[in-house]
């Protein structure tokens, strides 16, 4: 299913609200034991990595994400729909609470993002528990475990009858700050994730922050990195565990 576009469609219903929550000035994270690292220096993605969405490619020291699956192919010939699908590249390292670093570079992407899945929950759709979405105009934060993506929720956006049902129970799963980024420029994103709290900030500057009860599942077993459009870059990769900053 087009699990990534959806966030993307949705995002623009909830985007820019003048009450949005003040973005916490310093960490919300403490970096216990780094998990992983990647500096995308090989000829290829390391062994690792794993295809999720075509297509990722390492490209001049850097991870190259490329969606190709842009366009929904009907079913026919006794063949299922292939819907358009942001590309999109995983790795299993389970955690809780952690803080992910990388540069991140817009060369015609339209999004971005960072995602924690757990594929044996089976109370949301395929798992998806929370996202950090980067786009060129602002920062998105995304409950999907309790929002979105939950399965009764996923199930009533499939009928416009209940658009405003859907949108009552959507009501503080989500946010999106504006932010004004530039494409063929690397940024430093960061996303620290503790508790039922998520906080981005981009070449450390505060940029979104979002705090929902999905984003406290205790096992993301999953991390992935999505790319709509074309092309996006992501480098210095870097995970650590984390517990939380002392406020």
């Amino acid at each position: 299913m087009n699990c990534r576009l959806l966030p993307i469609l949705l995002a623009t219903t909830a985007s820019f609200a003048a009450d949005l929550p003040k973005v916490p000035s310093k960490p919300i994270a403490v970096k216990k034991e780094e998990l992983f690292s990647d500096d995308f220096q090989g000829a290829e993605p390391a062994k690792v990595w794993h295809k999720v969405v075509p297509t990722f490619t390492v490209e001049n020291g850097a991870l190259k994400g490329t969606q190709t699956r842009d366009v929904t192919i009907p079913a026919a010939d006794g063949k299922p729909e292939i819907r358009a699908h942001a590309a999109v590249h995983g790795l299993e390292i389970p955690t809780k609470d952690s803080v992910v670093e990388c540069r991140i570079k817009f060369e015609g992407a339209s999004m971005i993002d960072v995602e924690f899945d757990d594929r044996k929950y089976t109370g949301c759709h395929y798992g998806h528990i929370c996202r950090a979405q980067v786009r060129l105009n602002g920062v998105t934060i995304i409950d999907e475990k309790d929002g979105n993506m939950r399965n009764d929720i996923y199930a009533m956006k499939k009928d416009p009858a209940k658009k405003a049902e859907v949108a009552k129970l959507l009501v503080g799963r989500q946010v999106t700050y504006p932010m004004k980024l530039e494409a063929g420029k690397w940024y430093t994103l960061v996303v620290e994730t503790v508790g039922d709290e998520m906080r981005v900030t981009i070449d450390g500057k505060p940029a979104a922050y979002l705090k929902s009860s999905g984003i406290a599942h205790a096992t993301k077993s999953k991390i992935e990195l999505g790319v709509a459009g074309k092309d996006g870059y992501f480098d210095d990769l870097k995970l650590w565990n984390a517990e939380a900053a002392k406020r």
